[in-house]
């Protein structure tokens, strides 16, 4: 008796440390995610940062800005439509109002769940929404530098054309001469 009672006592030691590992990694993930989310929102927030996120998120996920936005009123930020869109995306049925009203309402309860159990009721990973999101802060980094570069760019054309500019105005050409008869004139003035 002894010897199973010791058995049973190994293998439910054994069973919480396989669970507890899981539980362990989901955490992990679902910090890995509120990080991802949370620079989604700061990229969001920086000069042109909000129109390039947008641009991620409606073309990640094939939304309309009227959907972000619908999603923005009930006080989402940029990181969280991003996590639902996600979980949609992997839903059989993919990105449409009935699946993110599926999210939400999983997400808001009741019991409100947090993004790893949503991830767990759905039998999706959470880790690729991690991934997903990460990307999209990336390429709305990028996409944010490229418009400022091409910004510089047209402000050193411009500032180039209007020193050319400036400096015909500075040091105007000298009227053209021409000899006629040995001495030099003036194009376009009289005889003198």
């Amino acid at each position: 008796m002894n010897r199973s009672l010791l058995i049973l006592i190994v293998g439910v030691i054994a069973a919480l440390a396989v669970t507890g590992t899981a539980w362990a990694d989901l955490s992990k993930a679902e910090k890995n995610l509120d990080r991802e989310s949370k620079r989604l929102d700061a990229t969001a927030a920086k000069p042109d940062g909000e129109k390039a996120v947008l641009k991620q998120i409606e073309a990640e996920f094939l939304v309309s800005d009227a959907q972000v936005q619908a999603l923005r009123d009930r006080k989402l930020g940029y990181g969280e439509i991003a996590i639902v869109l996600s979980l949609a995306k992997r839903m059989p049925e993919g990105v449409t109002e009935d699946t993110i009203q599926k999210v939400l309402s999983m997400r808001q309860g009741p019991p409100v769940a947090g993004w790893g159990q949503v991830a767990r009721q759905l039998g999706a990973k959470l880790g690729a929404t991690v991934s997903q999101v990460k990307k999209m802060n990336n390429d709305a980094n990028r996409e944010i530098k490229k418009d400022h570069a091409r910004a510089g760019k047209a402000d050193k054309t411009d500032k180039k054309a209007q020193q050319e500019l400036h400096q015909e105005k500075k040091d105007p050409e000298p009227p053209s001469t021409f000899k006629g008869d040995g001495r030099p004139m003036n194009r376009g003035g009289g005889a003198m």
